[in-house]
């Protein structure tokens, strides 16, 4: 597997950011054989865009409380339904239970059971990526993006593509990106992580906050924003942006888990219990 991730290759990053879900969540999916991502020669994790469909559906069949063997039979069936490349005309997931019909996005809407747990659809975008939208959200924001949008999707894209073989290029990349598109939230919360793990963390915590005066609410945003703000020990803001992030997923469990752990050390035990038992709770609700 070559190191840039191709245009049907997604980064877990990526992936956590386009599907809302947590890294433990994704992780514990994975460990459930839901997918299988490819490895790069770094040992990082690659997933397709039928990963991707697998995930989302699996995790909504989860919060639906569908019993696991079936969301494993369901998951079966889609897997064998799924084109092997994302059509032009994009896709719509539905499941009624764990009965789950894979359709054309552009085909006729008929009327469907209102005891649907499940809809969603997956349309493809400029330069190769992808979105997913519950249905009803498709306004003419799905439209043809403006010259601007599409070359600060290149510049995304290119900047994915380069993590593993060029670190300073990557980062110029997000940064030219994040130029043309401040409100682009995958291409913040990458280079923020990424200036982390460079350890310029207060860089990163000016990347995300850039993101946020641009109107970006997005629950993994306020997350990595928390994290890069603890690592510079602006621990009461941390804090705020952790929980700003739960009022936008209550679900993210990552959340959870670092808020009790930074409750813990400020001596509200029993906030961070509190936590501690929502992760608890939503580590259980993963497949078994």
């Amino acid at each position: 597997m070559n190191a840039a991730a191709g245009p049907g290759m997604w980064s877990l990053r990526r992936v956590q950011a386009t599907l809302g879900l947590s890294r433990r969540v994704v992780q514990g999916l994975i460990a459930e054989h839901v997918v299988q991502p490819e490895r790069g020669p770094r040992n990082q994790m690659r997933f397709t865009f039928q990963d991707l469909v697998l995930l989302r559906t699996a995790f909504g069949l989860q919060h639906a409380k569908v019993p696991p063997r079936r969301i494993l039979q369901a998951l079966a069936k889609l897997r064998a339904d799924l084109p092997p490349s994302l059509p032009l005309s994009g896709l719509r997931i539905t499941a009624e239970g764990a009965d789950v019909v894979v359709r054309g996005a552009d085909g006729p809407r008929e009327a469907i059971s209102g005891q649907l747990v499940l809809d969603f659809e997956v349309l493809a975008r400029e330069e190769g990526s992808l979105t997913l939208l519950n249905v009803g959200e498709a306004g003419p924001s799905v439209g043809k993006a403006s010259d601007t949008t599409r070359l600060a999707e290149a510049h995304f894209q290119r900047a994915e593509a380069l993590e593993d073989t060029d670190r300073a290029a990557s980062l110029e990349a997000y940064r030219q990106a994040l130029a043309l598109n401040p409100a682009h939230p995958c291409a913040s919360v990458n280079l923020g992580a990424l200036l982390c793990e460079d350890g310029s963390c207060e860089e990163a915590v000016a990347v995300f906050e850039s993101a946020l005066r641009h109107g970006v609410a997005d629950a993994l945003l306020h997350f990595n924003h928390a994290v890069a703000l603890e690592d510079v020990g602006q621990y009461e803001a941390a804090q705020a942006s952790y929980e700003v992030a739960l009022t936008l997923d209550p679900q993210l469990a990552d959340a959870h888990f670092n808020l009790a752990r930074l409750l813990s050390v400020q001596g509200d035990l029993q906030g961070a219990v509190r936590h501690w038992n929502a992760y608890r709770r939503l580590q259980s609700q993963l497949i078994v």
